[in-house]
């Protein structure tokens, strides 16, 4: 009897342990959609990327698609080609950061969800005043404004189409939220996740290494509608850094049962509560300048000061000289 007991037990308990990945799998990532995810192997005909189309310095490997290289004055973007109608989304990136630059470096990149796809532009390679969601990732700072936050730095912006993203102040007049990351220069794969669910946003990573997701923020009552594009885009300046997509999963999730099934959400304009007005720009406080340059500023006005002085009284001889001549 008890042997009959320890078998049936060992039965049930092998089983389990075959079942539990699958069910755990299940419930961990719902579905994912291939027509919005892009998983090596990359190249389809050509080198044309399966639901992707790419500008600027993109260029396709085997192992990663480069938005920029390591080069100044480089721009770059990878667009979705289907517009995404699924309401809740889980769009999960793998990517790298990197370069030769130790103190200096940048200038970042921006992953989008927005109306319109392939248009370049001064906001890390794609367009100003856009509709939709913009997440940055940000790896330099302007040192101007008055925020208080190091770089590396991911923030969220929502745009109705009407919001100037204002590089001077690295976009933090318009943010929703942000947190400090340092994402660049590791040699293990990083990661970023970007949640969309019952109109609550939430941003996490996994930047240590650890497959485990840290809340980066997270904003409720944020409107985006359906009918949008994801993408990437990134851009170097004077500065410059290797921005990597190495691969990109979206995961259709579940509507809960509190949300309409049959809503049509294709009309709502980009916003959210909590979104702060763009404040007024106010300029930087000029620095003091330094003991030596103004030094160098007063012995430049005192030269100028003799110069001038020297020039008048030869002037004022050479009236005196020719006054004489004609009394002569």
């Amino acid at each position: 009897m008890f042997s009959e007991n320890y078998d049936c037990c060992t039965k049930i308990f092998l089983l389990s342990l075959f079942i539990a990945p699958i069910l755990a799998e299940w419930n961990t990532q719902d579905y994912i959609r291939r027509e919005h995810s892009l998983t090596k192997p990359y190249q389809g005909s050509g080198m044309a990327l399966p639901y992707w189309d790419f500008l600027g310095s993109t260029i396709v490997t085997s192992n990663y698609v480069r938005i920029t290289p390591d080069l100044q004055s480089k721009s770059g973007a990878i667009w979705n080609t289907h517009p995404c109608q699924t309401r809740n989304w889980d769009l999960q990136i793998q990517f790298k950061v990197h370069g030769k630059g130790k103190d200096l470096f940048g200038d970042g990149f921006v992953i989008w969800y927005v109306k319109d796809r392939m248009q370049p532009g001064p906001v890390f390679g794609s367009k100003d005043y856009f509709s939709g969601l913009a997440i940055v990732l940000d790896t330099y700072s302007n040192h101007n404004g008055a925020h208080n936050h190091q770089h590396p730095y991911i923030s969220a912006m929502i745009n109705n189409g009407s919001l100037h993203y204002d590089h001077d102040r690295d976009g933090t007049h318009t943010q929703l939220a942000g947190c400090e990351a340092k994402f660049r220069n590791y040699n293990h794969d990083t990661y970023i996740s970007i949640i969309y669910k019952d109109d609550t946003l939430i941003v996490s990573t996994d930047l240590e290494g650890k497959n485990a997701w840290k809340e980066c923020f997270k904003v409720e009552n944020v409107l985006l509608p359906t009918g949008y594009y994801f993408g990437a885009s990134a851009t170097t300046g004077d500065l410059s850094d290797n921005h990597d997509i190495v691969a990109i999963k979206m995961y259709e999730l579940d509507l809960l049962e509190s949300q309409n099934k049959d809503e049509d959400r294709s009309k709502i304009i980009p916003s959210a509560v909590t979104f702060e007005a763009p404040r007024e720009r106010i300029e930087d406080t000029k620095p003091a300048m330094s003991g030596v340059k103004t030094f160098l500023w007063m012995m430049f006005v005192a030269i100028i000061l003799i110069v001038v002085v020297v020039c008048g009284i030869m002037w004022y001889q050479k009236r005196q000289e020719n006054a004489r001549k004609r009394l002569y």
